[in-house]
């Protein structure tokens, strides 16, 4: 991109920057701009990545960062005027190639943010090392004490809605650090569970070690096309986001093809509107450049077309509970910082998970994203 057009595309930025300010009112009091030549120049040539590399950066700070960002998801269909909103798929860039969700890709994909350190995990999850949204009993009053009872909550939901029991064979896709996994052993269950985490699958193996119970878990490290067997139940909390839109027909295909007649599926889903979604399919995203290589949210609909002989009996949303998930996770983080900077994370770091964590928080606050424990089984003729 030549300097003329960049001037000119920076200069476009400054005028839909100036219009959002107006139309955003008492919700932009707080933001603050270091560095305006910097902060134009990325986001008029980047567009919404720039403007999440542009804090990364330092180009802008603001008192209520997830506040701010809410605020914006809000009103995500109106900032921009439609004529720019129509050339949109046009402008934003590509999911890259590599990034897909194929076996190699996949192999590729999950390490880059899973691998990253079980400590910087550690240092903002609570003792359960559950990284997917907690159900709690009141989530406006939810406090860091609430987080782990909240998370075994969640988990029991999903274990009951899948009927384990003793004796159930259970198949879970994105094991994580085992804890599910471990819970259903303590019911009796004979659980596999996979991940392509390296770092997750070594320390479940560790924390199983402790298991006292009637039930048997095994960690193994593939992808869920490398499964084989039948199940009586199978678990997939938060995984359908990393398998790539592409690819969502092999998932279902999977979870059809390993689940016993009698058989039950508890899913845990983040989704979006489906007219987003359709706006945003196949593009390349902040989240997806730095955070997620590889994700895309479904919508219910796009699930709903993608069941073949399967069918959701049974839904529940927990997207207020996310949003405080999200929230007490970004407390911790900022409480841990300085211990996180010990395990070789630098301040570029500090600020890329600030926003990702604040960014996630807003979505869920403002409806953007919601999050789903669907239950399917068979259909029935």
């Amino acid at each position: 991109m030549n300097d003329v057009s960049t001037w000119v595309r920076a200069q476009l930025a400054r005028q839909l920057f100036l219009r959002v300010a107006r139309r955003m009112g008492p919700a932009w009091t707080g933001f603050r701009l270091h560095r305006p030549d910097e902060f134009f120049r990325r986001v008029g040539t980047d567009g919404l990545i720039g403007f999440g590399e542009s804090y990364t950066a330092g180009d802008w700070d603001a008192d209520d960062l997830a506040g701010l960002l809410t605020a914006l998801a809000g009103e995500v269909d109106t900032l921009v005027p439609p004529p720019l909103q129509r050339l949109r798929r046009l402008a934003l860039p590509r999911t890259p190639p590599n990034e897909r969700g194929s076996p190699a890709g996949a192999r590729r994909n999950i390490p880059r943010h899973y691998d990253l350190s079980n400590d910087l995990f550690a240092s903002f999850l609570d003792e359960t090392m559950t990284y997917s949204s907690a159900w709690f009993a009141d989530p406006g009053a939810a406090t860091w004490a609430d987080l782990a009872p909240a998370q075994h909550r969640k988990i029991d939901r999903l274990l009951t809605q899948a009927g384990v029991g003793p004796g159930t064979r259970l198949l879970e896709i994105g094991g994580g650090w085992g804890e599910l996994a471990i819970r259903a052993a303590g019911r009796g269950a004979e659980v596999v569970s996979i991940t392509l985490s390296k770092e997750q699958a070594e320390l479940a193996w560790e924390r199983a070690r402790e298991l006292r119970g009637p039930g048997r878990v095994e960690f193994r490290l593939c992808d869920y096309r490398e499964v084989d067997g039948r199940y009586d139940a199978i678990i997939s909390a938060e995984m359908i986001e990393a398998v790539g839109a592409r690819h969502w027909p092999e998932y279902f295909a999977v979870l059809q093809r390993r689940l016993a007649p009698d058989g039950r599926i508890a899913l845990q889903a983040i989704t979006m509107p489906h007219d987003r979604m359709l706006a945003t399919l196949g593009t390349h995203t902040w989240v997806q450049k730095h955070i997620f290589p590889g994700g895309m949210l479904p919508s219910i609909p796009a699930i709903e077309n993608l069941l073949g002989g399967l069918r959701i009996v049974d839904r529940l949303s927990l997207r207020e509970h996310y949003a405080r998930t999200l929230r007490l996770w970004r407390e911790r983080y900022l409480e841990q910082r300085e211990a996180i900077s010990d395990f070789g994370f630098d301040e570029t770091f500090h600020r890329m998970w600030t926003l990702y964590l604040a960014y996630s928080e807003a979505g869920f606050r403002s409806g953007y994203l919601d999050v789903w424990q669907l239950t399917l089984e068979r259909r029935r003729s």
